[in-house]
């Protein structure tokens, strides 16, 4: 019998406060046809009110436990795989009880009340979930895709002393950036040297606006992910609690960008020591598993003001001093502006890849015209200007510009 005050589970815990798991346990034991409704309910918001066992299958494939991380990192011992084996067992259980209804409930679902099916867990559960077979399929699913979070997400932003997943982060690829090979393939090298554990360089990405810098990040994370590789947004807000959020980082078993967007800092911002020692220099050393990697519309991120040059006896100290934050960065790229033929080059190429259909004439004559309008020329501004173009030709209306 699956006890409600204290459900018999060591490892998997946390399945058992899930809302609709807990509601059928409740039903199960009390015999409660509110707490089955409230389990329905919430199977029907998953879609998965034919498909108890699934439920649970999915949960447990989904789950942050002690023998996930382990199957993850390497072998898991035999204690750890009785524990694990024990809670499948538990909850395999729970999931035949969708079979064996109570009279209450069963009397119920005979007068018309909608019934919870059990179904079948699926792949990778065998027959037996308890069996050393689907101990060890498990063993392998979480060793190839991850645990917890970490399966479905890549992108993460730092909030609370926690990592929140990111919803709907870019899906760009690097065939979507047009351009620029010499500077993506210096980043893709630095980043293919960071995920097999050879040295690699912490990064600033400079130049301005549009060209490409942040989504070129996105695209390396997209390509590299299966490799294991993920990133953490930290706010320029909050690098001061950047040698926090890399501790965190450190912990975990992927290998992590920490990624700060459009960094710009003010020359008496304390937020720029708290860098200077994230990047090195300071008692924390330097973590296997985390790349910094930054954006910047500017060369030297500390913004420097002539009167610190007028006003300070020693001006070259003060100068040095604020130009040695980008300097700690191993590796610094260039994403500079687009010229005209650069800027219609990418024209041409997302036109092909959104099968625009116009003369090129007309198309470079329009593309410049946004330009003009837009003020200036980048990849952003070809992007957007292809975006126009598309939805213009497939409403069939007139091109504005």
């Amino acid at each position: 019998m699956f006890d409600t005050q204290k459900p018999a589970l060591i490892l998997l815990g946390k399945i058992a406060e899930d809302t609709a798991v807990r509601a059928f346990i409740e039903a199960a034991e009390e015999d409660d046809v509110q707490s089955y409704a409230r389990a329905l309910a919430a199977l029907l918001q998953a879609g998965m009110q034919q498909n108890f066992a699934g439920y649970l299958a999915q949960k447990i494939c989904r789950d942050d436990n002690l023998f996930a991380r382990t199957a993850y990192t390497g072998e898991v011992g035999e204690d750890l795989r009785a524990a694990f084996a024990h809670d499948l067992k538990v909850l395999q259980a729970l999931a035949e009880r969708a079979d064996e209804l109570p009279a209450g409930i069963a009397a119920a679902v005979r007068e018309g009340f909608p019934r919870i099916g059990k179904g079948e867990a699926g792949a990778p559960f065998g027959k037996d979930w308890s069996s050393p077979e689907t101990v060890d399929a498990l063993a392998a699913y979480f060793r190839q895709h991850g645990f917890g979070k970490f399966i479905d997400n890549r992108a993460f932003y730092f909030e609370g002393g926690q990592l929140v997943p990111v919803r709907n982060a870019p899906a760009v690829t690097l065939a979507d950036l047009k351009d620029y090979e010499e500077e993506k393939r210096i980043v893709e090298d630095n980043i293919v040297s960071f995920v097999r554990g050879l040295p690699y360089s912490d990064m600033l990405l400079y130049g301005d606006k549009g060209t490409g810098k942040s989504s070129t990040v996105h695209a390396m994370l997209n390509k590299y992910a299966p490799q294991g590789l993920r990133a953490a947004e930290l706010t320029k807000e909050k690098v001061g609690q950047i040698n926090e959020v890399k501790e965190l980082l450190a912990s975990l078993p992927f290998r992590f960008i920490l990624f700060i967007d459009d960094l710009s800092l003010e020359e008496r911002d304390e937020k720029v020591t708290a860098l200077k020692a994230g990047l090195e220099g300071s008692m924390h050393e330097k973590s296997a598993n985390v790349m910094i990697v930054a954006t910047s519309n500017r060369r030297h991120i500390v913004k420097e003001n002539f009167s610190d040059r007028d006003n300070s006896v020693h001006a070259r100290d003060t100068m040095e001093e604020q130009l040695s934050l980008s300097d700690r960065f191993g590796l610094t790229v260039c994403f500079s502006s687009t010229g005209k033929k650069e800027y219609l080059s990418i024209i041409r190429q997302l036109a092909a890849d959104d099968k625009i259909e116009m003369d090129d004439e007309q198309l470079c004559a329009l593309a410049e015209r946004w330009a003009l309008v837009k003020g200036g020329r980048s990849p952003r501004r070809a992007r957007q200007f292809i975006d126009y173009l598309f939805s213009c030709q497939a409403k069939g209306t007139e091109i504005l510009i």
